[in-house]
């Protein structure tokens, strides 16, 4: 039996879907504890009852996918508004060590991807989605360029790609504490030798939220993704071949900037609501959509590229991210939090640092730069490398 939905039906569903998520989220320890997205856990819950269905040969569900690729674009286009160099100014040395960091981690977790992908049998582009795609950038980084692979002729590619995400969420929470740990033992670090704390007042930020502040957040993430169109026909100009919503980011990042130079406001709250209703929708219709079965040929080449990425990113927090950081307690806590961010989220990163914090002591600015510095190069940048990796491969 097998039915096949419409846009508006879809879209239905999908909505169902979160919902169901968001229940299974708050009943089950397991997906509050590694910060699982709500969508991810609906949509995997969904995608196995399509496996079930797959397997007995008994029904199957074809979805409207043809509003995903916009909503996509409104994701990335509404992230781009959180590019302030002004209020990464703010971070001082410390934020542009740390935003050195987060370029060279990524750029590394894509560069070992050509040596691993021998060891594991599999195509490099294969690969790259078990790198900074998944790992730095999450399941909406790894669901966004997953299709983009897959037309290139890199079957399962958003399979996989989510399947690593997932791992990454899970394993960016458990090895941020032992990594600290580790670090605070072997230097005999204290909370009493902090660096001078930094003080972020971002107030500036225009918060406030009714009807007119989001119709405006919809106009100006609407015009931004217009005008992104063409700055991507530009961008490939230079013979690389960039997504679709790569533009729509840049435009918005440009267009934040001038914002902030002429002093006019935005509501970044109404823009940022708007960009995550995007992702939901964006991520629940992506992994419902999952050919679950075609994953179990891949277990092994994932078992090997991902203990990889694991083992790099403990090394990487060790030995670089603490000693570049200043080898002191606030550098442990950082290499603790960008554990989480290189393996799953920013959530992941904030959790490891207070799990730290909470049994050995404050660290005023890891909390308060790390997570402004991480969200804004990680979603600004990270897209930008993968696409080159994408073309040298």
């Amino acid at each position: 039996m097998s039915f096949s939905l419409d846009l508006a039906q879809s879209l239905a569903l999908a909505v169902v879907v979160l919902l169901i998520g968001s229940v299974l989220k708050k009943r089950i320890g397991f997906f509050k504890k590694y910060f699982i997205p709500t969508p991810v856990i609906g949509g995997l819950l969904f995608a196995i009852i399509m496996l079930v269905g797959n397997q007995t040969q008994s029904f199957s569900v074809e979805l409207d996918q043809s509003l995903s690729g916009l909503l996509l674009i409104a994701f990335f286009t509404a992230t781009g508004f959180s590019f302030s160099v002004k209020d990464l100014k703010k971070t001082g040395i410390i934020g542009l060590k740390l935003a050195v960091l987060v370029i060279v981690l990524v750029i590394l977790q894509n560069a070992i991807i050509p040596l691993i992908s021998p060891l594991a049998g599999i195509d490099p582009l294969l690969g790259l989605t078990m790198a900074s795609m998944s790992m730095s950038g999450g399941p909406g980084t790894a669901a966004a360029f997953g299709p983009t692979l897959e037309s290139m002729g890199i079957a399962n590619a958003t399979l996989v790609g989510l399947s690593a995400a997932t791992f990454g969420l899970v394993m960016g929470s458990i090895v941020g504490g032992p990594v600290a740990n580790y670090l605070i033992r072997k230097n005999n670090l204290s909370s009493k030798d902090v660096s001078e704390t930094i003080e972020l007042d971002l107030s500036s930020k225009l918060n406030e939220l009714n009807d007119k502040s989001l119709m405006n957040g919809s106009f100006v993430i609407l015009i931004s993704m217009g005008l992104g169109t063409l700055m991507v026909m530009l961008l490939n100009l230079t013979g690389f071949t960039w997504p679709d919503y790569v533009g729509g980011l840049f435009v918005a990042a440009i267009l934040r900037n001038i914002f902030d130079y002429m002093n006019i406001s935005i509501s970044l709250k109404s823009v940022n609501i708007i960009g995550a209703i995007a992702l939901n929708l964006f991520l629940a219709l992506t992994i419902m959509d999952l050919e679950v079965w075609n994953l179990l040929n891949l277990a092994i080449p994932m078992i090997i590229v991902l203990a990889v990425q694991t083992i790099f990113m403990m090394v990487f927090a060790i030995f670089v991210i603490y000693r570049v950081m200043g080898k002191n307690y606030d550098a442990a806590v950082m290499a603790s939090g960008m554990s989480g961010v290189g393996l799953g989220s920013t959530p992941n990163a904030v959790a490891n640092m207070e799990a730290v914090i909470e049994e050995n002591g404050p660290s005023p600015n890891s909390m308060i730069i790390l997570p402004v510095v991480v969200a804004v190069f990680l979603s600004a940048l990270n897209p930008i490398i993968i696409t080159v990796f994408i073309n040298i491969l």
